[in-house]
């Protein structure tokens, strides 16, 4: 996965999340409102996304890994160990959101149906 975006919008979905590319990720929170979203740059946003996926963080002396239903390539934290980890558990998020299949569209749905 390339760009912050690719990841987020990937992350977005396997967390179930809707993704508006010129506001950014957004989700509903507790109250069905939609907040603004963004796990690579929000502790808080990163730690929910990890807990919402099952997620387990590994440290060691400079490196971060995360395991879930997949396991992503360690990610060097000698720079800021706090951005190395939310950088791991998006990039986790976005590979368990590679593999789901997209949602189908309006249309899609009503061939479907009839």
């Amino acid at each position: 996965m390339g760009t912050d975006r690719e990841l987020l919008e990937a992350a977005a979905k396997a967390a179930g999340m809707s993704y508006v590319h010129d506001l950014g990720v957004l989700s509903h929170d507790d109250y069905n409102e939609f907040v603004r979203w963004n796990p690579l740059t929000d502790d808080g946003d990163a730690l929910r996304l990890a807990v919402r996926l099952g997620m387990d963080v590994c440290f060691g002396a400079n490196y971060v890994i995360v395991r879930g239903s997949v396991q992503t390539p360690t990610v060097n934290n000698a720079g800021d160990p706090y951005a190395a980890t939310r950088r791991a558990i998006v990039r986790a998020a976005a590979e368990i959101g590679k593999g789901l299949r997209p949602f189908p569209s309006d249309e899609e749905i009503r061939e479907n149906w009839t």
